[in-house]
């Protein structure tokens, strides 16, 4: 499964109210490490099928989300359980940081 593109509008039914965890990719097109980060957010959303989703949020065309989560600067990953912020981790991170940072916490 790819990572899926979240609006403002969509926030509260794809993340806060999911059945699985989900992270939340605070994004922008003009952000370097957020197109550094890209690549490994897809892969581990395929090797996570099922079990974690996870969605990207453009901070450009959605300020409300980032907003209300006080994100200041991109990228900000987002893990939600049970509509709850669990952990946050921001800026860019290899694959490999970003696999254990959610292994801690799914």
């Amino acid at each position: 499964m790819a990572t899926l593109p979240v609006s403002d509008a969509q926030f509260e039914s794809e993340v806060v109210k999911a059945d699985l965890p989900v992270i939340v990719d605070f994004w922008a097109e003009w952000c370097g490490p957020c197109k550094q980060i890209g690549p490994a957010l897809e892969e581990l959303s395929d090797e996570y099928d099922g079990k974690i989703k996870i969605v990207k949020v453009n901070v450009d065309e959605n300020p409300e989300s980032p907003a209300s989560m006080g994100v200041r600067g991109i990228p900000a990953l987002f893990m939600f359980k049970d509509g709850q912020v669990v952990s946050n981790k921001i800026g860019a991170a290899p694959k490999a940081a970003l696999k254990a940072w959610i292994d801690e916490n799914v």
